[in-house]
Formats: structure tokens, sequence, C-alpha cells
């Protein structure tokens, strides 16, 4: 039996279907635990998003698990080393959302520099103060990447597009790869990179040496003016030096996808602040990337089980 215990596409669905294997799908299994363990019992597959914590404690229900599928390229709710012990395989859509996630933060780069949704509000209220939202253009700024990988590359190449100038911190990269001498990446270390961005966009795992990269002392050495976005891991950034450094004009703006904790509380610091705008963890849930994110995971799980 493959579990499927949070939401996955009807194309995804019916592809698991096709193994021949008994599925049960319920999208909001996961949020009973013991009901979720006891359906485990007979399963030879679970499938999950971002909010089944999959541990020792779950396994131990699970004694057929051959395989945990993850609909998503996260793997914070999965304890791998876990999955090791049991003796359980993990498949789950690497990079397959690259392109959505890209997209966002051209789309950031672009509502920050022309705030679009600012002048249609304007002339929507009855203004008409063209000198107030004319904006500023991509072309010839510099975006700084930390972390450079399906993701990055993809922001670097759209931006390059724009006639923007790349650079990049990545210990992973060399400069003379054929993807970053093509895309005319500069590779530097991190606080280079930091010192030079115009825009700085993160994508970098979150590790105990990225945790808090962002912070006021890092913050304090980007230029004046300089605009952050996030759509890696909320806990990359301290939250209250990110707001300090809004408030007090050092960052002109910020755009964020991720926070910490999410769903964002009522209560945070980071509410009510003017210019800064957060979207709840989209940058990678377009249509296009959960359909093909559903059929991936589907055809991994089935392969692994061996009735593809």
């Amino acid at each position: 039996m493959i579990i499927v215990c949070e939401f996955i596409t009807p194309s995804g669905l019916e592809r698991l279907q096709q193994g021949g294997l008994e599925v049960f799908y319920d999208p909001n299994l996961w949020k009973d635990r013991a009901a979720l363990k006891a359906k485990l019992a007979n399963a030879t597959a679970l499938v999950v998003r971002n909010q089944t914590l999959v541990n020792a404690d779950l396994l131990a229900a699970a004694p057929n698990l051959k395989v945990v599928g993850r609909l998503g390229v996260g793997l914070d709710n999965i304890v791998q080393p876990d999955l090791k012990t049991f003796g359980v395989q993990l498949y789950f859509a690497r990079g397959i959302n690259a392109n959505a996630v890209a997209e966002y933060v051209l789309a950031a780069m672009l509502h920050l520099a022309r705030n679009l949704a600012g002048g249609a509000a304007h002339v929507a209220g009855g203004g008409w103060n063209r000198a107030a939202f004319g904006g500023f253009e991509l072309a010839g700024k510099t975006l700084g990447l930390v972390g450079l990988g399906e993701v990055g590359l993809r922001v670097a190449k759209r931006a390059r597009a724009f006639g923007m100038n790349v650079v990049a911190a990545d210990p992973m990269r060399l400069p003379w790869e054929s993807a970053v001498e093509d895309l005319e990446i500069r590779l530097l270390s991190t606080a280079e990179v930091l010192r030079s961005a115009q825009f700085l966009s993160l994508h970098a795992p979150l590790t105990p040496e990225t945790r808090e990269l962002i912070r006021a002392e890092t913050l304090a050495t980007m230029p004046k003016g300089s605009y952050l976005i996030n759509t890696a891991r909320g806990e990359l950034v301290s939250q209250a030096d990110l707001v300090s450094a809004l408030r007090s004009g050092h960052l002109a703006g910020a755009v964020l996808d991720v926070v910490d904790p999410e769903p964002l509380p009522a209560e945070h610091v980071l509410r009510g602040v003017d210019n800064l705008w957060i979207t709840p963890h989209v940058a990678g849930l377009t249509a296009e990337a959960q359909e093909a994110v559903g059929l991936r995971v589907a055809e991994g799980v089935l392969n692994l089980l061996g009735v593809a």
C-alpha cells in the first residue's frame, strides 16, 4: 500500500494508482499522527509534502516501509539518518521548481524597482503623480547570489538577460565551470558578495554555518539603499536585525517568501514594516511546478518499489 498523507496533484495521484498497488489518499491525514501511524502498519511507501515529520517515531510504526517520497525539494521535515537506520529509501524532486523560484526572484526585483501595485493603487485613489512612480531600471545593477545551485543559476540567467551584473558565492562552484563562464558570473566570497550587491538573493541551504547569515553585522556591510530577497529558508535571516535595517533606511526594501516560523504569527516583528513584502512560501508553487512535482515523485516512488 502507498500512503499519501498530504496534497498531491490529480495527475500525480493517477500515476501512483497506475502502479497496480493500493493507494490511500487523504491530504489531511498528516494532521492526525496516531491515525497516520495506524495506516502505515501495512504501507510500503509514504508520500509527504512539508508538514509530516518523518523520523524514527513515525518509521517505527511502518515495519514494511521501503520508500518515502517528498513532494518538493526541501528536506527539513525528513530525518535522513533515521531513514538510513530503518533501511528506507528517499525520493524527492530535486530542482523541479527551480524555474518557478527563479521567476519569483525576477518578479520581486521588478516589484522593488517599478512598484506597479503602488502606482496602480495611487491612480485608483485619484492620484496622478508620475514623478513618484518612475522607479529605476535593473540594467546595470549588481545582483548578488548566495548559493549558485539549480535556482541560483536560473536566476543568474534571467538577470543577465535584463542586463544585470551577477556576483555569487558558492563553495561548490569553480570559476572555470561552463555555466559560470557562459553567464559571466563573478565568483566571490560571501562577504564580498554582500558588499557588492544592490540586490541580494539567498539560495543557500540551512546549515549551522548559514543560520542567521544575514544579521546586524553582515547587513551593515551591504550598500545603503540595497534590497534583500529570500526564497531559501527563513532561518538564514535574523528577522529583528532585518527590520532594524529596513526601518533605518539602510536597506531600501526586502521581499521574503520564507519566514520563521511559518505561518507567520499575528504578533511578529516582521509585521507592519512598510518596505517589507512577505508572501506565504509560494515561490515554487506555480501550477506547472506542482504538476511536475507530483508526476516526478510518483514515478520515482514506483521505480524504487519496482512496479513502474
